[in-house]
């Protein structure tokens, strides 16, 4: 087992965030859909179109920069690949009418991205 730098810790930081930002994204997927189901009129404004764009040009934002620089570090792909499929899963999402399917697979790509920075993070230190 590699002991981890300091060097290590602020590169896994990164990473972090983005575990940090997928864990967000999930609260908030959840919190929506039992909000739309309580008070309709407060669930408008957290299901606005604009809130889920941003957060998945953020999402797309630190995983270039995190699992890109994984890349170069490590050189292992699969992080990658596998952060690449979670973000592919939840821009599908934005795709879907709101409610059901659409919390579900967005919930699931926040997942796959949250696992694919997992494995970046682990295999840096």
């Amino acid at each position: 087992m590699a002991r981890m730098t300091s060097a290590g810790y602020r590169e896994g930081a990164l990473d972090r965030l983005a575990m940090g930002l997928s864990g967000l994204c999930l609260v908030h997927c959840l919190a929506s859909a039992v909000l739309v189901a309580m008070l309709a009129s407060v669930g408008g404004v957290l299901l606005d179109p604009h809130i889920h764009e941003f957060g998945l040009v953020l999402a797309i934002g630190l995983g270039v920069v995190a699992l890109g620089r994984g890349i170069v570090e490590h050189g292992f792909m699969m992080p990658s690949a596998v952060g690449g499929l979670g973000l592919g899963v939840m821009a599908g999402a934005l795709s879907m009418p709101h409610g059901g399917a659409e919390t579900l697979y967005t919930v699931l790509g926040v997942g796959i991205l949250a696992l694919g920075h997992d494995l970046n993070r682990r295999a840096t230190i």
